[in-house]
């Protein structure tokens, strides 16, 4: 069962908590992280992405970073803009999309069962990017930002979880930029956060990773790295924990994430029509946005049209977790097939599309002449990533996309 517990959170005043929360360190590049800074001397990316105030053309995994990180994290407590509560406690962080919110726990999740399987995932990670946060953690002794967590809902959890929302006004509560709601209460109640932790240990067998793989792997790797340096471990130090925001899997909804393609593989549009009917049926909509209604069903914008493309039978096997997926159908049936792309992570041939930029943005990259043609998917559901992560396998790559990321910054979580 998971492990899954209170923490004493290093946290913002409300009065300053729009200006310092921030989008991941890694939905943004250093010019995007220093624009999204500029004026906001207490914004978080001065400490995850601390390459905005270093000399240009610093390193951004050099020392001299990592340094002014620490500088710069040791000036927000010096400066009272996070301030360590008095107790630990858990959290609980809700994001409101397009109407709709979805109530997630932030709580401190095990090392351990990360290494055991508790903790489960769906994608592979790159050893470069996992180093980045390992040092950063090092340099930090704290987890900076959050990873994503699901789990399936435990009426009990909702429960609690409903109570403090109906009957307590949230300690943060604002719209940021991109128009995405962020509230958030510390659950205050000693007895309550004791009930929470036993609840995870009784009821949820596992957690699933659902965005922030490089992150968690970082973090079990750190609590691996100072056990062994310290020989009077007993398993209870801060080092055995990562803070993880859990939601349950029944509030959480992963856009689409869709593929553009710069060529056709020296095919011509009707010889790539043509090789497409092996294994679809190709029906032309016309100019207007057209996407995907249902699982194997594809949209794809391709000179001016859309068109709908639906998978034949014999394409896919939905028995297997890994056959039934779109991506899946499509990798196998055109982009290797047709198209000639083998490798989705080293092809400079092809790009991803995050569902939460339209479908417009796949029609105009088109249209300017950067890509040919460009292919929606319906989206994965959370049944699909939670069978994948129980049955061992990984997803292939750019398979899911979630929104709203988490904002870094409402509640850190240090070593000690």
């Amino acid at each position: 069962m998971a492990t899954v517990k209170s923490f004493k959170g290093l946290r913002p005043p409300k009065e300053i908590v729009k200006e310092l929360a921030c989008l991941p360190y890694d939905v943004m590049n250093s010019e995007e992280a220093a624009r999204m800074a500029a004026g906001k001397e207490c914004s978080l990316l001065h400490v995850t992405r601390a390459e905005i105030d270093c000399p240009p053309e610093t390193d951004i995994h050099s020392e001299t970073v990592y340094n002014k990180a620490v500088e710069n994290f040791q000036k927000f407590q010096h400066n009272g803009w996070l301030v360590e509560d008095e107790e630990p406690r858990f959290y609980i962080y809700a994001q409101t999309m397009n109407g709709r919110t979805q109530y997630g726990l932030v709580g401190c999740a095990a090392c351990a069962d990360y290494e055991n399987g508790i903790i489960r995932k769906h994608e592979l990670t790159r050893p470069d990017k996992e180093e980045d946060r390992m040092i950063l953690t090092r340099y930090l002794n704290a987890n900076i930002e959050p990873v994503f967590f699901s789990y399936k809902a435990v009426p009990e959890i909702d429960a609690i979880v409903e109570n403090i929302v109906r009957n307590q006004e949230p300690e943060y509560d604002f719209v940021a930029e991109d128009g995405f709601g962020h509230h958030f209460w510390p659950v205050k109640e000693a007895a309550v956060n004791g009930e929470l932790e036993r609840l995870f240990a009784e009821k949820v067998p596992f957690t699933y990773v659902a965005d922030g793989h490089h992150r968690t792997a970082a973090a079990a790797r750190i609590g691996a790295e100072r056990q062994a340096r310290n020989p009077n471990h007993t398993g209870n130090e801060e080092y055995n924990f990562f803070m993880a925001v859990h939601f349950p899997d029944n509030q959480l909804q992963i856009i689409d994430y869709n593929r553009v393609v710069k060529d056709l593989n020296g095919l011509t549009e009707e010889e790539f029509l043509t090789a497409l009917q092996k294994g679809f049926e190709v029906e032309k909509q016309g100019a207007e946005i057209y996407k995907p209604a249902r699982l194997h069903e594809f949209s794809m914008y391709l000179s001016g049209n859309w068109y709908k493309l639906t998978a034949r039978s014999k394409t896919y096997n939905d028995s297997d977790p890994i056959g039934g997926l779109d991506v899946t159908i499509l990798s196998e049936q055109i982009l290797e097939p047709v198209l000639g792309i083998a490798d989705l992570r080293t092809s400079q041939r092809i790009d991803f599309v995050g569902g939460i930029r339209g479908l417009g943005e796949l029609k105009k990259r088109v249209d300017t002449g950067e890509m040919q043609v460009a292919f929606a998917l319906f989206p994965v559901s959370m049944s699909q990533l939670i069978r994948i992560a129980d049955s061992g396998n990984i997803m292939p790559p750019k398979t899911t996309w979630f929104e709203p990321k988490l904002r870094s910054g409402l509640v850190i979580h240090t070593l000690g």
